[in-house]
């Protein structure tokens, strides 16, 4: 049985998406779940498709990934970083095109700390002059 797998991770928030590419149909598998059972709104499912539309690989590839951390938008993030990654992985031409669109590049930002004395990261608690 000849099964090629292009695997590759990517990350959003404090999320993590481990995500395996095998040719197919185009089936997505999330956590053991169906893709619109796990990420509810059209706007995380287009996000996560993002990577496939834009290679026209959408039924190409069969698609199966763990997601772990943060919450669902971080998620269907982490998921799209990985899928791009594992295009590439399978075909180095279509880096340019990922590459043009921003889909390889980590998105860095995550929730700022909390400082002693204020009341959230940078809001200060009411002041009262008397």
């Amino acid at each position: 049985m000849d099964s090629i797998e292009y695997y590759a991770t990517g990350r959003r928030k404090t999320s993590a998406a481990r995500v395996f590419l095998r040719p197919g149909t185009g089936t997505i598998t999330v956590n053991k779940r169906e893709f619109e059972e796990f990420f509810p709104t059209g706007a995380m499912r287009m996000q996560v498709r993002r990577p496939l539309t834009l290679t026209e690989t959408v039924e190409k590839f069969d698609i199966l990934a763990t997601v772990r951390g943060g919450g669902v938008n971080g998620q269907a993030g982490a998921m799209r970083l990985g899928i791009a990654r594992a295009l590439v992985a399978a075909d180095g031409e279509f880096r340019r095109q990922l590459k043009k669109d921003g889909l390889l590049t980590s998105d860095s930002r995550i929730k700022e700390r909390k400082k002693y004395g204020l009341a959230g990261a940078r809001k200060r608690f009411q002041f009262s002059k008397r």
